[in-house]
């Protein structure tokens, strides 16, 4: 699953706590995710017995040709639920949003993913869920630019000071500096 935050450069530069919200589907809590109604168990397709595909054989003489297919009957799941869950409608999942609490490092750049093992999508027929992956996009800001690890910004001086040299103050993310020319 991959979420993409944008984040401004003040957040970027020294880290952010923050809280998202993924839409994604988690496991129905009324089946807890056989996709049958409760009370009741999926049985095994009586078209396939199980296996999910139908196999066709011809022969051709010496020459024999084997076709295998999707069950049309279970779409490949080896087993066939006669009353379904209504909450999910046999599908086992349902669509949710969750609150995820994430921790963004100081210093992060534009494009770095955030992994977080286990939250993203269930897994198919009660696996494990997937990762979910914060993709993260920093807004441009009005006074700086990011150079690899260098904040750049542009500071006008004039003829005389850039000649005899100077003292001037430009604009930090943690207030104004001293800059000698």
């Amino acid at each position: 699953l991959r979420y993409d935050l944008k984040i401004s450069l003040e957040e970027a530069a020294f880290g952010l706590k923050t809280e998202i919200e993924v839409p994604g589907s988690e496991v129905c809590e009324t089946c807890r995710g056989s996709g049958a109604k409760p009370g009741t168990s999926p049985k095994t397709c009586p078209k396939c017995n199980g296996t999910g595909e139908i196999r066709r054989t011809k022969s051709f003489g010496f020459t024999h040709l084997t076709e295998i297919e999707t069950c049309n009957e279970c779409h490949g799941r080896g087993i066939s639920i006669e009353d379904l869950c209504r909450e999910c409608k046999g599908t086992g999942t349902v669509q949710r949003l969750r609150r995820i609490k994430l921790k963004i490092p100081p210093g992060i750049d534009e494009g770095y993913e955030l992994r977080l093992a286990g939250e993203g999508e269930p897994g198919t027929r009660g696996g494990p869920k997937g990762d979910l992956y914060v993709v993260i996009g920093v807004k441009p800001h009005d006074l700086f630019r990011r150079g690899g690890d260098d904040l750049l910004c542009e500071a006008h001086v004039g003829f005389t000071q850039a000649a005899l040299g100077a003292e001037i103050s430009v604009p930090t993310l943690d207030g104004k500096a001293r800059l000698k020319i």
